[in-house]
């Protein structure tokens, strides 16, 4: 698995196997507009750097994200988005 953020125009942190998966998947699940274009706005990040900024994430509760439910989904050969603007919730 690979990850990529995206800063513009909602920031997000998306773990998927390749850019067009994450551009896809961004544009399904945070704007909601499948034909937007993130060509510029979108950067595949180390898994570490991801690891780090994902851990840090607060949940729902105001609560960091438990480290065993982190790592799990660091681990799962599952796509999903990790980390979502707190404006879009």
């Amino acid at each position: 698995m690979k990850f990529y953020e995206v800063n513009e125009p909602y920031l997000a942190l998306i773990k998927t196997h390749n850019i067009e998966r994450a551009m896809k998947i961004y544009n399904n699940g945070v704007t909601g507009d499948e034909e937007k274009v993130l060509a510029e706005s979108i950067k595949e990040v180390p898994a570490l750097y991801a690891a780090v900024r994902y851990s840090r994430t607060v949940g729902e509760d105001g609560k960091t994200i438990p480290f065993e439910e982190v790592l799990d989904d660091l681990m799962s050969e599952e796509e999903m988005i990790l980390e979502i603007d707190g404006s879009l919730l």
